[in-house]
């Protein structure tokens, strides 16, 4: 518990540190957000904040994790099959920035590229836990084996919380609000499971997020960009996968959730009647057209995601 307490210390101290240089780096090279045409019209005025702000999120969370897993001397091969899924997330995500500020316009990898690389890097943890936990998969004390769909379940898992976190990166300080508690409750749980290392790193990911948020909240000096959303999506995902709370994983990521149906619901609403549920998606623009202002939304999601994770967590003890 103690270790666990120093790694969202030292992420956090490392994301405040972290974040003051690396803004001011991409201020001198302007190295700024480019807003999509279709975006409500106050995010106009969003254009050119610096992103990848994800690398020092990223950064921060690494090497705290390195540090106190060598310190509880937790540095096993699950901790390093977790760090390096991070690594080449956050690299695919840091791409599709790359490409963004290099063409000038919101356009970065293509939708099908981009999941191309987010389910290769899914693999390493999928095959992974296949090999140690064989295809079982949990739900407390329920044991379910799904035999060789195992590891396209795991695929899913962590591509789709990838994915997911990437969508609701849409206001400032959303993503960081609504993961924090969804990463307090996949370390609770892996706690209470004998899963240290995934607890030690949902540890870190908290931390560094708080940090991430002082320079996020609204006005945000930087976004995190894909290089954080689809890094901080994957390693939840794998972190579900890893701390055996996969199906628990829809309950206290119920936000996440949410946000991915609501795209989905609207894209298949407008392609067989022609007609739209919201106002836009994903669902947070619905609400901000409806007049509600990006403070209350952000806060009105954060608090929805700290009862459905306490409802999670709650459920794994119960069952």
């Amino acid at each position: 518990m103690i270790m666990i307490a120093v790694a969202m210390l030292l992420s956090l101290v490392l994301s405040l540190l972290l974040g003051v240089p690396y803004i001011d780096f991409l201020r001198k090279k302007t190295i700024g957000q480019y807003i999509l045409d279709v975006a409500p019209e106050a995010h106009a005025k969003k254009a050119g904040t610096p992103t990848t702000g994800g690398v020092f999120i990223i950064l921060s969370l690494i090497a705290a994790a390195v540090v106190t897993l060598l310190m509880a001397e937790k540095m096993d091969t699950t901790a390093l099959v977790i760090l390096i899924t991070l690594i080449f997330m956050t690299l695919a995500g840091f791409q599709d920035d790359y490409k963004k500020i290099k063409g000038h316009e919101n356009k970065g990898l293509s939708p099908r590229g981009k999941l191309l690389r987010q389910i290769l890097v899914a693999l390493i943890p999928s095959l992974y836990a296949m090999q140690i936990f064989g295809t079982v998969i949990t739900f407390g004390s329920i044991s379910i084996d799904i035999g060789i769909l195992y590891p396209f379940f795991a695929v899913f898992i962590i591509t789709g919380a990838s994915n997911a976190y990437n969508l609701t990166d849409g206001l400032d300080g959303l993503a960081a609000s609504v993961g924090i508690p969804a990463f307090l409750a996949c370390g609770a749980i892996a706690f209470m499971g004998g899963h240290n290392a995934v607890a030690i790193i949902c540890a870190c990911a908290i931390g560094s997020s708080i940090g991430f948020l002082k320079y996020n909240k609204p006005k945000a000096q930087v976004f995190m960009g894909d290089t954080g959303s689809l890094a901080l999506g994957g390693l939840l995902g794998t972190l579900a996968v890893l701390g055996r709370c996969e199906l628990l994983l829809a309950i206290f990521g119920g936000v996440f959730v949410a946000e991915t149906l609501s795209v989905m619901l609207q894209v298949t609403s407008y392609k067989l009647t022609g007609k739209r549920i919201f106002k836009m998606s994903p669902i947070h623009h619905h609400f901000e057209l409806c007049g509600h202002s990006e403070v209350r939304i952000v806060k009105e999601f954060a608090l929805a995601s700290l009862v459905l994770s306490a409802i999670a967590v709650g459920l794994y003890m119960i069952f």
